[in-house]
């Protein structure tokens, strides 16, 4: 070991192998003075200054008698200094002295007969204040009482950390009698604590004199080595009044009540921030797959390292309208799985997406048949075969150092929906009451957010395949025409709107092309559009106009409650000849031309009732395309709609590409995934000129 740097004060020690000097004589100012055998003082210490008030020159080769002692006390003197004389008794006792300015004082004797090598004889006394010893004495006294009867611990080591003393409340928090303590090190007293920090800390307050105050320590001692305590434990270093370094003083506060009370309350806020963090972010969108995935988000790190949520597939697909309460294998689908850090288990839980069937003896089927949490504290490898999926999973749980598990079911409406899991690794603390309360709460209010999901979810599936059953699947054979069609329900909502299109073949070789939109969203809307579309062919038999077709759409439209729509018509024969129902205006892209925005008299909505419509008409020479609409494609939130206009122009000003290419174009390049409206685009493109139609 290397040489340990001396302490402040060591270096007044003096030559090797001598201690320092301590400062006790010191604070006692203990005096030494010497008579001869006819009473004279012949030696006078420098102290003897302070205890007498006479200076070394006035004292020597004076009778002491004469010189410090009243006339009534002198008999008394001589008598006591010739029993140490003549017998070589000592005495000792306090003795009223005359000091220099006359005044009385009481002084602490000891005296004694001195012998030199040459057969004389003196008489040594050494004083001290007796005032000065009472105080001493009751300070030490207090001092003493004070230490034993402290209800803190409190010790004081060496400057080689080993305890010269341990009062009894010390005694009692370490559990080892205090007498043990005694020349032992804290390594050899506090095995169960973390030692190498108390001792540095130690070394530290010794060597710089800084006290360390109020630091926390928990652990466990021998005498409670099953549970943990906390404690706030000061050092001090303990200096003499000379400055050498005695050693340092330790203290010792048992505050396991408030450390528990203040750990409860940090628990609590944990608990309300992950309710709180729950609330924000779970259920943010009416889909089922996102809602799961925020929950495990929100239970990870702070509730589980790893968090599944797994749903009853026949509940997802609407197979029972009651919780079941059989014995029998449930089947489940993963929605979402997280983890705090990379583990194998992440990669042993249920990939989302994917079936799994449980048999009664797997504690996630016990979960949902109960309706009640299922936790296991410590989770042992038998647990493990009943938590996982399967052998190998339950092996890669056991190599990540799952411990503890705990599933609360996912309940909304009465229905038991499936399970919320959660796994502990890395985390050593086990699931308690605490954490189930908390999971129960978050998986309360996702379950709910869950089955507004896949209620709105198959709400909207059936507007959808509603919607879908009513356009049209493939545009008919065309003459001089070329047509292309996409339909795209919104993304981030749960309903579908009224968008349709359509193309209809007419007598003559002509073809009706139209695209609308009816207002609102939903099964009602996906109906009303059905309706228009069906009143829409009926009309193109009666070769009527454009703005004819409009206007009779318009009459059944304020026939039906609440509901308007927009709407262009087209009929190419060759020439284009279209009228406008409050629609966006269509596009027309011309080979060797910039695409251009159709300038067409808007006219009013479907529904609004007595406002004539306009028929335009124009030429769509071999090439020229006709994109109609709708506005789900180019309006947003964030942009002007004449700036999304000029975009949809920029986006088919560019290389010319296949028609059932260019629908998918527009809709990856001007439609967000958070836009909340669904599309239809019709794009027809002429095949041959007016003239070759008519065969001249």
């Amino acid at each position: 070991m290397g040489t340990q740097e001396p302490l402040p004060g060591q270096e007044r020690g003096g030559p090797a192998g001598l201690s320092p000097p301590g400062g006790l004589l010191d604070l006692l100012s203990v005096a030494a003075i010497v008579l001869d055998t006819r009473g004279r003082i012949v030696f006078w210490s420098p102290q003897a200054d302070e205890v007498f008030g006479y200076t070394a020159e006035e004292a020597l080769g004076q009778y002491a008698a004469h010189l410090l002692v009243h006339e009534e006390h002198q008999d008394l003197v001589v008598k006591l200094f010739a029993e140490v004389m003549g017998t070589g008794a000592s005495w000792a006792g306090a003795f009223p002295i005359r000091y220099k300015d006359g005044s009385t004082r009481l002084v602490e004797f000891r005296n004694m007969r001195l012998l030199d090598y040459l057969g004389d004889t003196y008489a040594l006394g050494v004083a001290a204040d007796q005032t000065t010893l009472q105080r001493f004495e009751t300070d030490l006294a207090l001092s003493q009482r004070l230490v034993a009867q402290a209800p803190i611990g409190i010790a004081l080591m060496d400057t080689d950390l080993r305890y010269l003393l341990v009062n009894p409340a010390l005694e009692r928090i370490n559990g080892i009698p205090a007498a043990d303590h005694i020349g032992k090190h804290p390594r050899d007293i506090l095995s169960l604590l973390d030692v190498e920090t108390i001792e540095s800390a130690l070394r530290q307050v010794l060597i710089t004199g800084t006290p360390v105050i109020d630091q926390y320590t928990v652990g466990r001692t021998p005498a409670d080595p099953d549970h943990d305590h906390a404690w706030s434990v000061s050092y001090f270093r303990i200096d003499g009044a000379s400055g050498r370094v005695i050693g340092v003083a330790n203290s010792v506060v048992d505050v396991s009540e408030r450390h528990q009370a203040t750990t409860e309350a940090d628990r609590a806020r944990r608990r309300l921030a992950v309710i709180a963090d729950a609330s924000a972010r779970v259920g943010t969108s009416l889909e089922v797959e996102r809602t799961a995935q925020e929950l495990v988000h929100v239970a990870v790190p702070d509730l589980a390292d790893v968090a599944a949520v797994d749903v009853l597939d026949d509940v997802l697909a609407f197979r029972r309208a009651t919780p079941s309460r059989a014995l029998g294998p449930e089947t489940f689908r993963a929605l979402a799985v997280a983890a705090a850090y990379p583990t194998p288990a992440i990669t042993a839980s249920l990939p989302a997406g994917n079936l799994a069937a449980y048999g009664a003896d797997r504690l996630i089927t016990r979960c949902v048949h109960t309706g009640a949490p299922v936790v296991v504290a410590h989770a042992s490898g038998d647990d493990l075969t009943h938590i996982a999926r399967d052998a190998d999973a339950a092996a890669a749980f056991a190599q990540a150092g799952v411990h503890s598990y705990l599933a609360v079911p996912l309940i909304a409406r009465n229905e038991v929906l499936g399970a919320f899991d959660l796994l502990r690794a890395r985390n050593p603390l086990p699931f308690d009451e605490d954490d189930v309360l908390l999971a129960w709460e978050i998986a309360a209010r996702a379950a709910v957010a869950i089955d507004n999901a896949r209620w709105h979810q198959s709400v909207r599936n059936t507007a959808e395949t509603l919607q879908r059953s009513l356009l049209p699947s493939h545009p008919p054979p065309l003459t001089g025409l070329t047509v292309a069609s996409l339909y795209q329900p919104a993304q981030a909502t749960s309903e579908v709107g009224g968008d349709w299109y359509d193309v209809i073949p007419l007598t003559g070789d002509k073809t009706a092309l139209v695209v609308g939109d009816v207002m609102g969203n939903g099964i009602d809307a996906a109906a009303t559009m059905g309706r228009l579309r069906t009143a829409t062919c009926a009309f193109t038999d009666l070769n009527l106009e454009p703005d004819q077709v409009l206007q009779h759409l318009d009459k059944i439209t304020c026939g039906l409650e609440h509901y308007i729509a927009t709407c262009i018509y087209a009929v190419y024969d060759p020439r284009c000849r279209i009228a406008n129902a409050g629609h966006l205006p269509p596009v027309l892209a011309a080979i060797g031309r910039r695409p251009r925005l159709l300038d067409l008299p808007t006219g009013a909505p479907l529904g609004i009732g007595g406002v004539p419509f306009h028929t335009t008409a124009f030429d769509l020479g071999p090439g020229d395309r006709l994109v109609l609409y709708t506005d789900g494609l180019v309006e947003t939130r964030r942009h002007p709609i004449d700036e999304r206009l000029n975009t949809l122009l920029d986006t088919l000003d560019g290389p010319r590409r296949p028609l059932d290419d260019t629908c998918q174009w527009l809709l990856n390049s001007l439609r967000h995934p958070d836009d909340h409206d669904d599309v239809a685009i019709l794009i027809a493109q002429a095949i041959c000129a007016p003239a070759e139609r008519h065969g001249t």
